[in-house]
Protein backbone atom coordinates (compact mmCIF):
# COMPACT_ATOMS: atom_id res chain seq x y z
CA UNK A 1 0.00 0.00 0.00
CA UNK A 2 1.26 3.30 -1.21
CA UNK A 3 0.57 7.48 -0.56
CA UNK A 4 -0.96 9.04 -3.62
CA UNK A 5 -1.00 12.97 -3.72
CA UNK A 6 -3.47 14.61 -5.80
CA UNK A 7 -2.75 18.42 -5.97
CA UNK A 8 -6.36 19.42 -7.79
CA UNK A 9 -6.92 23.03 -9.51
CA UNK A 10 -10.65 23.91 -10.94
CA UNK A 11 -11.39 25.77 -14.82
CA UNK A 12 -14.25 26.63 -16.75
CA UNK A 13 -16.53 29.16 -16.16
CA UNK A 14 -20.15 30.04 -16.27
CA UNK A 15 -20.29 31.73 -19.63
CA UNK A 16 -19.14 28.63 -21.49
CA UNK A 17 -20.85 26.15 -19.03
CA UNK A 18 -17.99 24.39 -18.49
CA UNK A 19 -16.83 22.96 -15.06
CA UNK A 20 -13.44 21.50 -15.58
CA UNK A 21 -11.09 19.89 -12.74
CA UNK A 22 -7.44 18.54 -13.46
CA UNK A 23 -4.70 17.37 -11.26
CA UNK A 24 -1.10 15.67 -10.87
CA UNK A 25 -1.08 12.95 -8.69
CA UNK A 26 2.05 11.38 -7.51
CA UNK A 27 3.29 8.69 -5.12
CA UNK A 28 5.03 9.82 -2.17
CA UNK A 29 8.33 8.39 -3.07
CA UNK A 30 8.45 9.96 -6.29
CA UNK A 31 7.43 13.68 -4.61
CA UNK A 32 11.03 14.93 -4.02
CA UNK A 33 12.43 13.71 -7.51
CA UNK A 34 9.43 15.42 -9.38
CA UNK A 35 9.77 18.52 -7.47
CA UNK A 36 13.69 18.30 -7.85
CA UNK A 37 13.10 18.25 -11.56
CA UNK A 38 10.36 21.00 -11.60
CA UNK A 39 12.28 23.00 -10.02
CA UNK A 40 15.16 22.80 -12.04
CA UNK A 41 12.68 23.57 -15.16
CA UNK A 42 11.77 26.61 -13.38
CA UNK A 43 15.87 27.24 -12.93
CA UNK A 44 16.60 27.41 -16.75
CA UNK A 45 13.10 28.88 -17.69
CA UNK A 46 13.98 32.13 -15.48
CA UNK A 47 17.77 32.08 -17.07
CA UNK A 48 16.52 31.61 -20.96
CA UNK A 49 13.42 33.61 -20.25
CA UNK A 50 13.70 36.21 -17.85
CA UNK A 51 10.43 34.69 -15.90
CA UNK A 52 11.19 34.21 -12.36
CA UNK A 53 11.05 30.73 -10.35
CA UNK A 54 8.49 32.32 -8.18
CA UNK A 55 5.97 33.42 -10.60
CA UNK A 56 3.17 31.83 -10.83
CA UNK A 57 2.32 30.53 -14.30
CA UNK A 58 -1.11 30.56 -13.90
CA UNK A 59 -2.87 29.43 -17.67
CA UNK A 60 -5.68 32.19 -17.75
CA UNK A 61 -3.02 34.90 -17.09
CA UNK A 62 -0.34 33.98 -18.16
CA UNK A 63 -0.77 32.43 -20.99
CA UNK A 64 -3.34 35.09 -22.52
CA UNK A 65 -1.00 37.71 -22.06
CA UNK A 66 -1.47 39.12 -18.45
CA UNK A 67 1.02 40.67 -15.84
CA UNK A 68 4.65 41.57 -16.33
CA UNK A 69 6.39 38.44 -15.67
CA UNK A 70 10.30 39.75 -16.94
CA UNK A 71 9.10 43.74 -16.83
CA UNK A 72 10.37 43.28 -20.42
CA UNK A 73 9.29 43.43 -24.06
CA UNK A 74 9.06 39.70 -23.69
CA UNK A 75 6.18 40.11 -22.05
CA UNK A 76 4.18 41.65 -25.18
CA UNK A 77 4.41 38.21 -27.11
CA UNK A 78 1.88 36.01 -26.69
CA UNK A 79 3.43 33.98 -28.89
CA UNK A 80 6.99 33.64 -26.21
CA UNK A 81 4.16 32.76 -23.50
CA UNK A 82 2.30 30.13 -25.55
CA UNK A 83 5.86 28.15 -25.83
CA UNK A 84 6.55 28.46 -22.14
CA UNK A 85 3.16 26.18 -21.42
CA UNK A 86 4.12 23.95 -24.15
CA UNK A 87 7.43 23.48 -22.88
CA UNK A 88 5.71 23.79 -19.21
CA UNK A 89 3.17 20.91 -19.90
CA UNK A 90 6.00 18.30 -21.54
CA UNK A 91 8.06 18.76 -18.80
CA UNK A 92 5.21 18.12 -16.42
CA UNK A 93 4.23 14.99 -18.23
CA UNK A 94 8.03 13.18 -17.70
CA UNK A 95 8.88 13.96 -14.32
CA UNK A 96 8.77 10.59 -11.98
CA UNK A 97 5.95 8.55 -11.24
CA UNK A 98 3.61 11.68 -12.86
CA UNK A 99 0.50 11.09 -13.40
CA UNK A 100 -2.27 13.91 -14.87
CA UNK A 101 -5.85 13.69 -15.85
CA UNK A 102 -9.12 16.35 -16.12
CA UNK A 103 -12.22 15.82 -16.32
CA UNK A 104 -15.30 17.82 -17.46
CA UNK A 105 -19.06 18.45 -16.64
CA UNK A 106 -21.35 20.75 -19.43
CA UNK A 107 -23.81 22.36 -17.15
CA UNK A 108 -27.62 22.26 -18.58
CA UNK A 109 -29.00 25.47 -19.44
CA UNK A 110 -31.07 26.12 -16.37
CA UNK A 111 -28.71 24.33 -13.88
CA UNK A 112 -26.72 26.89 -11.31
CA UNK A 113 -23.33 26.94 -12.16
CA UNK A 114 -22.08 26.38 -8.49
CA UNK A 115 -24.29 23.89 -7.58
CA UNK A 116 -23.20 21.81 -10.74
CA UNK A 117 -19.73 22.53 -9.45
CA UNK A 118 -20.18 20.75 -6.37
CA UNK A 119 -22.01 17.75 -8.00
CA UNK A 120 -18.87 17.47 -10.02
CA UNK A 121 -16.25 17.84 -7.88
CA UNK A 122 -18.26 14.97 -5.72
CA UNK A 123 -18.03 12.82 -8.99
CA UNK A 124 -14.56 13.21 -9.38
CA UNK A 125 -13.36 12.18 -5.72
CA UNK A 126 -16.06 9.33 -6.05
CA UNK A 127 -13.91 8.38 -9.03
CA UNK A 128 -10.57 8.70 -7.43
CA UNK A 129 -11.29 6.91 -4.53
CA UNK A 130 -12.69 4.08 -6.53
CA UNK A 131 -8.88 4.11 -8.35
CA UNK A 132 -6.99 3.69 -4.77
CA UNK A 133 -9.32 1.20 -3.52
CA UNK A 134 -8.76 -0.64 -6.52
CA UNK A 135 -5.35 -0.81 -6.36
CA UNK A 136 -5.02 -0.83 -2.63
CA UNK A 137 -3.25 2.48 -2.01
CA UNK A 138 -4.42 5.69 0.17
CA UNK A 139 -4.52 9.34 -1.32
CA UNK A 140 -4.95 12.76 0.23
CA UNK A 141 -6.06 15.99 -2.09
CA UNK A 142 -4.21 19.13 -2.23
CA UNK A 143 -6.80 21.68 -3.51
CA UNK A 144 -5.65 24.96 -4.77
CA UNK A 145 -7.52 28.32 -2.57
CA UNK A 146 -7.75 29.00 1.08
CA UNK A 147 -11.08 26.27 2.23
CA UNK A 148 -13.61 29.05 2.15
CA UNK A 149 -16.15 27.30 0.13
CA UNK A 150 -17.41 24.19 2.10
CA UNK A 151 -18.74 21.91 -1.23
CA UNK A 152 -15.16 20.44 -1.42
CA UNK A 153 -15.05 19.10 2.61
CA UNK A 154 -18.76 17.90 2.57
CA UNK A 155 -17.92 16.08 -0.42
CA UNK A 156 -14.76 14.20 1.13
CA UNK A 157 -16.95 13.68 4.35
CA UNK A 158 -20.08 12.08 2.04
CA UNK A 159 -17.46 9.23 1.92
CA UNK A 160 -18.11 5.70 3.47
CA UNK A 161 -15.38 5.83 5.96
CA UNK A 162 -15.50 1.69 6.37
CA UNK A 163 -14.48 1.95 2.42
CA UNK A 164 -12.50 5.00 1.69
CA UNK A 165 -9.15 5.64 0.55
CA UNK A 166 -8.87 9.18 0.45
CA UNK A 167 -7.82 10.33 4.05
CA UNK A 168 -8.74 13.50 5.48
CA UNK A 169 -10.74 16.35 4.12
CA UNK A 170 -9.06 18.24 1.31
CA UNK A 171 -5.75 20.24 2.27
CA UNK A 172 -6.08 23.73 0.47
CA UNK A 173 -3.03 25.60 -0.20
CA UNK A 174 -2.87 29.10 -2.44
CA UNK A 175 -1.01 28.46 -6.43
CA UNK A 176 1.01 31.29 -5.42
CA UNK A 177 2.32 29.26 -2.58
CA UNK A 178 2.71 25.82 -3.71
CA UNK A 179 4.56 24.62 -7.25
CA UNK A 180 2.63 21.66 -6.93
CA UNK A 181 -0.68 23.09 -7.26
CA UNK A 182 1.20 25.39 -9.91
CA UNK A 183 1.89 22.11 -12.16
CA UNK A 184 -1.93 21.21 -11.53
CA UNK A 185 -3.04 24.79 -13.06
CA UNK A 186 -1.73 24.32 -17.24
CA UNK A 187 -3.50 20.50 -16.81
CA UNK A 188 -6.86 22.04 -15.63
CA UNK A 189 -6.26 24.89 -18.62
CA UNK A 190 -4.98 22.95 -21.28
CA UNK A 191 -8.20 20.59 -20.41
CA UNK A 192 -10.44 23.42 -20.73
CA UNK A 193 -8.84 24.84 -23.78
CA UNK A 194 -9.33 21.33 -25.24
CA UNK A 195 -12.90 21.09 -25.02
CA UNK A 196 -14.19 24.53 -25.11
CA UNK A 197 -12.15 25.24 -28.53
CA UNK A 198 -12.62 28.82 -28.96
CA UNK A 199 -11.39 29.68 -32.53
CA UNK A 200 -9.73 32.42 -30.92
CA UNK A 201 -7.40 29.99 -28.95
CA UNK A 202 -6.52 27.71 -31.82
CA UNK A 203 -3.04 27.23 -30.90
CA UNK A 204 -3.86 25.92 -26.97
CA UNK A 205 -6.79 23.23 -28.67
CA UNK A 206 -3.85 20.36 -28.96
CA UNK A 207 -2.22 21.02 -25.47
CA UNK A 208 -4.11 18.75 -23.52
CA UNK A 209 -3.97 15.49 -25.78
CA UNK A 210 -0.57 16.28 -27.32
CA UNK A 211 1.50 16.92 -24.36
CA UNK A 212 0.65 15.29 -21.36
CA UNK A 213 0.64 12.19 -23.79
CA UNK A 214 1.09 9.13 -21.15
CA UNK A 215 1.00 10.48 -18.15
CA UNK A 216 -2.67 10.59 -19.00
CA UNK A 217 -4.99 8.51 -16.91
CA UNK A 218 -7.97 10.17 -18.31
CA UNK A 219 -7.59 9.42 -21.55
CA UNK A 220 -6.90 12.12 -24.93
CA UNK A 221 -9.26 14.35 -23.56
CA UNK A 222 -11.02 15.52 -20.00
CA UNK A 223 -13.21 12.71 -18.98
CA UNK A 224 -16.84 13.44 -19.46
CA UNK A 225 -18.66 13.59 -16.09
Amino acid sequence: MSLRLFYIDDSGAESSRLVVFGWAEVDVTNWRPALREWLDWRKQLHSTTGVAASYELHGTKFANGRGRPTETSWDNRKAYRSMVMVDALGTIAALPGIRTGAVVHRVAPGTKFHRAKAETYGKLVTMIDQRLNTDDDLGMVIMDGDGSDPMYRATHRDLKLATRSIIEDPLFQGSHLSQWVQIADPIAYAGYMAVLREPAKKVMWDWYPALLGPSNVTGSLPYEL
